[in-house]
């Protein structure tokens, strides 16, 4: 293959990128999966270098690693029910350990522990429950001799250069389509010419056309990713969550349980999410035996209930959100699309009333997004005005409860445009409706 400079190619990337990212921009929501060896120690994925674990110490839970069949299944199945619409596995985690049939490095799942492809079951099961493929691909190492020489000596450089290049070679060559290449920590190299990250990726893509590439190979790529923050950034960005804010991989269930996610926090970061444009990765640490960590399941479970109700303030193409897009107010959230925004009420209002400011123009109707049952309103001014509300909200998943309101165009609005304050000093309307 002929390859491109830097500019040609982020020309290409960018000419092909609204094709190969559509179904992408309506996934909005998936599954992360940290599993590896570091999942028997149930303390962090990082336990290797946390606890200064010589290699040859760590190297022992290889042979004890033993997920059982079908564990992938379970994940897969809990995704679908969750409402997800892809999932992204680590294949091989700092650590080292590939969870393939790697020929490029025989520390595997073939040749130790459970001696089975654990990449070959994810495969089959994403495949299996229609969710779209992702494959998270460790930069850094802390098996490989080469991978710290990598930073000052040349050729040791052009060792590690060729096995990463080789290992995702194996991934994205044996296993069909796969739909996304998840680099991560690019250590210790500082620049994507050390990487040789420029041609890497050309090549990569060559053997999967319609792959996406996140920013982690010091190159911008695809989309941004934003670790345990949701933060909008200009391009396309995906927040990835772990559910508990301690861990990636596996830490007691019990333990873990009080500061995991419940539903209503799940729905509020998606909230966050479709209103920036963005998408939300929520991480699992399967047990050490592949089991969905069971802290995991009622939330996710719950949350997919609610997404079959209210899927359609998520999914799809969303504009993002600003103060002169759309709004709620303090005890709402909000998500766009089109002529349509979306109210996420965190907290039903009492009196059966309840106005939301700025929008200039009405909406030519307004209803419950979970049954279709139409809301009385008046447009007065800058302010629609809810009417003859239920006195108590009335979502039958999750307490929470999102209204519809259709315009006929996409929707004027200007935050606060009352009051001049939040404006500069500059007045946005003299109406007082």
């Amino acid at each position: 293959m002929k390859l491109m400079s830097r500019s040609e190619y982020e020309e290409w990337t960018a000419k092909t990128r609204d094709a190969r990212m559509d179904w992408w921009r309506k996934a909005r929501f998936g599954m992360f999966v940290h599993f590896g060896l570091y999942s028997q120690a149930g303390r962090h994925e990082w336990m290797q270098t946390q606890d200064n674990c010589p290699v040859e110490e760590y190297e022992k839970l290889a042979e004890t690693f033993n997920p059982k069949p079908g564990a992938p299944r379970e994940w897969a199945a809990l995704a679908k029910k969750a409402g997800m619409k892809y999932m992204v596995l680590t294949t091989r985690h700092h650590e080292g350990f590939s969870l393939w049939d790697s020929k490029v490095n025989p520390y595997n799942s073939v040749n130790y522990g459970p001696k089975r492809d654990i990449v070959r079951e994810f495969v089959d099961a994403c495949r299996e429950y229609d969710l779209k493929i992702g494959f998270y691909s460790s930069l850094m190492d802390w098996h490989h001799p080469d991978s710290w020489r990598a930073a000052f000596d040349s050729e040791a450089r052009a060792r590690f250069q060729k096995y990463i290049f080789d290992l995702n070679t194996e991934l994205l060559t044996q296993y069909g389509k796969i739909d996304i290449l998840w680099f991560d920590v690019a250590a210790p190299m500082e620049h994507w010419e050390s990487w040789n990250s420029l041609e890497m990726n050309q090549k990569l893509r060559a053997l999967q056309p319609d792959i996406i590439i996140n920013n982690r190979s010091r190159l911008p790529e695809d989309f941004g990713t934003p670790e345990e923050h949701i933060r909008p950034e200009g391009g396309d960005w995906e927040a990835c969550m772990t559910f508990n804010g301690i861990s990636w991989g596996y830490v007691d269930s019990k333990q873990a349980a009080k500061y995991s996610y419940n539903a209503q926090q799940i729905i509020r970061m998606l909230n966050r999410c479709a209103a920036g444009g963005g998408n939300l990765l929520l991480n699992i640490g399967p047990a050490p035996d592949g089991s969905v960590p069971e802290e995991a399941v009622e939330p996710l479970t719950t949350v997919g209930e609610w997404l079959a109700l209210n899927g359609k303030a998520v999914y799809g193409k969303m504009t993002r959100i600003g103060r002169d897009v759309a709004g709620g107010n303090g005890v709402c959230g909000c998500s766009c699309s089109g002529n349509f925004v979306y109210l996420w009420n965190w907290i039903w209002p009492s009196g059966g009333t309840m106005a939301i400011g700025g929008y200039k123009k009405s909406p030519k109707a307004i209803r419950f997004l979970h049954d279709g049952t139409p809301v009385d309103f008046e447009h007065k001014g800058h302010r629609i005005i809810l009417k003859n509300l239920p006195e108590e909200c009335p979502a039958p998943v999750a307490g929470i409860t999102v209204l519809e309101m259709e315009f006929d165009g996409p929707p004027e609005y200007c935050f606060a445009s009352y009051y001049p304050q939040l404006h500069g000093g500059r007045e946005i309307t003299t109406e007082r409706l």
